[in-house]
């Protein structure tokens, strides 16, 4: 057994973070539909909780936004001249669309990608699935870049495998690393990999929510588990229970999250709790690890003060002594039943005894919080050598970044601000900084 580090690679916020609303099922999100945002404050936000973490010794990586707008997408369904001529025609006949053509939202990194390290896979390599996000239009082609930026970040092959994104039809609904998590003692160990669906395409009988969609099919989990040839033995699959998704939990993160050997879930996260329980049980007993579960009740924080806190979309991290941290949004601290079943959840003696907050509205407004921040990727050392090291995160690469972000977005947004063409402009120039700033040359095609 080889010993392994978990790096989270934050998602940075692109300078065209913007409220529109898009994401159907996702409540913050549609709650502040076409407000003013702040794009600077929101990238500033994210790089303060990317420092702040590096600098208690966790391992922290950034992930680059993605090109925006999305010209592709626009002259493919009809929008034609130059680019300011494209952008003035989608405002006046679908903002809408112009609102998914600039999207801000691959700074989720738990929807870029499901992740199994090397200590669980077929062939001893790292392996990355993209995510194909076909639910909704405005994520639906983030998985081209999503794949052409892990590519970039995980290229030498002896290491890792970075495939392609599932078929785009409803059969293959996949959102990546927000409905996965991994069981193990160590990251370097053999773990139980997680993976949690709200449909089954081929199934009509199977549960299924009936007010908002269900993004993840189990037909898409499986897959990614034959592709990442994974042991069925230590591979677990539940289902998410419809009733908490028509309440808001589109993607499992939003109710339940895992480290270690802990699973820190809501009573309602699931459709047969007591059958997931079981199957984590004896999937971790074949790597000698007992899950510690730890239930949160109906009675002492109802499902919805879990959704508009973002309680359980939070980062369950191991410190260097064992114990864990819960990194939490600052709603979790406003909200009274969760403020109070935190304290009691640190003093309980279990096996998290430190909460660590952050200031993340600019992302919770829009619909995500800590987790939804972050992909994790199980390294061990010659895998951590071998991969891109320019997005690792240090204070001299904080302090560029800032800079960057002070030089390059806007403190204030609004919907009609998708038609100017400076904007686009901005974002273009943005980007090819970047991608110097992080050595990562021809990471974004702009042309």
């Amino acid at each position: 057994m080889q010993s392994a580090r978990e790096f989270n690679f934050d998602g940075l916020v692109g300078p065209s973070h913007n409220y529109a609303g898009l994401s159907f099922g996702n409540v913050a999100s549609f709650s502040n539909v076409k407000s003013a945002s702040n794009p600077r404050e929101a990238a500033l936000q994210g790089l303060a909780k990317m420092r702040e973490l590096a600098a208690r010794g966790f391992a922290q990586a950034v992930m680059p936004p993605q090109a925006r707008p999305n010209f592709r997408l626009l002259r493919r369904i009809g929008f034609t001249g130059t680019d300011a001529e494209v952008l003035a025609r989608a405002y006046r006949e679908s903002p809408v669309i112009l609102a998914c053509a600039y999207s801000a939202s691959p700074m989720w990194t738990a929807n870029a990608a499901t992740v199994s390290p090397s200590a669980d896979t077929f062939d001893g390599r790292a392996h990355f699935t993209a995510a194909n996000l076909n639910n909704k239009l405005h994520r639906s082609e983030e998985h081209l870049q999503s794949t052409r930026t892990l590519r970039a970040l995980f290229a030498d092959e002896r290491h890792f495998a970075v495939h392609q994104a599932l078929p785009p039809t409803s059969a293959f609904g996949d959102e990546g690393a927000a409905n996965h998590t991994r069981f193990c003692a160590t990251h370097g160990g053999k773990g139980v990999e997680f993976f949690t669906y709200g449909r089954v395409e081929f199934d009509p009988s199977a549960p299924a929510p009936k007010k908002y969609p269900a993004r993840q099919t189990l037909e898409a989990s499986q897959a990614i588990a034959r592709l990442h040839g994974l042991d069925s033995a230590r591979t677990v699959f539940a289902s998410q229970n419809p009733d908490v998704i028509d309440q808001g939990v589109f993607h499992n993160d939003v109710i339940a999250v895992g480290n270690g050997n802990v699973l820190f879930y809501h009573e309602q996260a699931f459709h047969d709790e007591g059958a997931v329980l079981n199957a984590l049980r004896n999937a971790l007993a074949g790597v000698e690890t007992e899950l510690t579960a730890i239930r949160v009740a109906s009675q002492v924080v109802p499902v919805g003060d879990a959704v508009a806190s973002y309680l359980f979309n939070s980062q369950l991290l191991t410190k260097p002594d064992g114990t864990m941290a819960l990194v939490i949004p600052q709603e979790c601290q406003e909200n009274r039943a969760v403020a109070r079943y935190l304290e009691e959840l640190v003093a309980s003696g279990g096996p998290v005894d430190e909460l660590i907050h952050f200031d993340l509205r600019q992302s919770m407004r829009n619909g995500g919080g800590p987790a939804c921040l972050r992909l994790r990727v199980a390294l061990t050392g010659a895998e951590s050598a071998a991969m891109h090291q320019g997005v690792i995160m240090t204070e001299a690469l904080y302090e560029t970044l800032v800079a960057w972000v002070g030089k390059y977005y806007r403190d204030h947004l609004e919907p009609k601000d998708l038609a100017d063409p400076q904007l686009a402009l901005e974002c273009s120039a943005a980007l090819e900084e970047l991608s110097r700033i992080l050595g990562l040359p021809g990471l974004y095609d702009l042309t």
